[in-house]
């Protein structure tokens, strides 16, 4: 009989890149399931990118649209973070604001000591990926501590992303 190999290591903080779209909610609740499992800390990260992914007016600076952008953040990360905590999850959040969005994730890894990160794919990118080219791809290629890699369906294929236990996380 085969024996059953259990992870080398026992995750003790994972990280979950969040934008914020569906596919990141459901990202939510799998690394919410693996934090509860595994008892491990659950770091939520946003990046403002530094160009927006939308068009903006002319008369909207960008300091201002980089503070509106993190106060967003703070705000939906906030609500992650209590309904983390009625689960009996601990959860740390940080935004953080750069042009390389899978730079800032690797070196929040590095910084938070990270040892296991989950991210979904198809997140909002807008134009990002054909300039930039996929954030998931960049982090899958560079990151060296065990990756959760969640596939779900592009936004415009009108494909839901639920679970079927969807919780309003934001």
């Amino acid at each position: 009989m085969r024996e059953v190999r259990a992870f080398p290591s026992i995750p003790t903080k994972i990280l979950l890149p969040i934008d914020f779209s569906p596919s990141s909610q459901v990202a939510l609740e799998m690394a919410a399931d693996l934090a509860q499992h595994f008892h491990a800390e659950l770091f939520l990260l946003n990046v403002v990118p530094m160009f927006p992914t939308t068009s903006l007016p002319d008369m909207i600076p960008e300091a201002n649209f980089i503070q509106q952008a993190r106060e967003y953040s703070e705000r939906h990360l906030a609500k992650c973070q209590a309904v983390l905590g009625t689960r009996g999850i601990k959860a740390t959040t940080g935004v953080e604001v750069g042009n390389d969005v899978a730079g800032n994730v690797m070196e929040v890894i590095e910084r938070e000591h990270i040892d296991m990160v989950v991210i979904s794919t198809h997140g909002i990118s807008g134009w990002h990926p054909l300039v930039f080219g996929s954030i998931a791809e960049k982090v899958v290629k560079l990151v060296e501590c065990p990756l959760l890699l969640l596939r779900s369906a592009k936004p415009e294929s009108g494909v839901k992303t639920g679970t079927g236990r969807a919780m309003e996380w934001w």
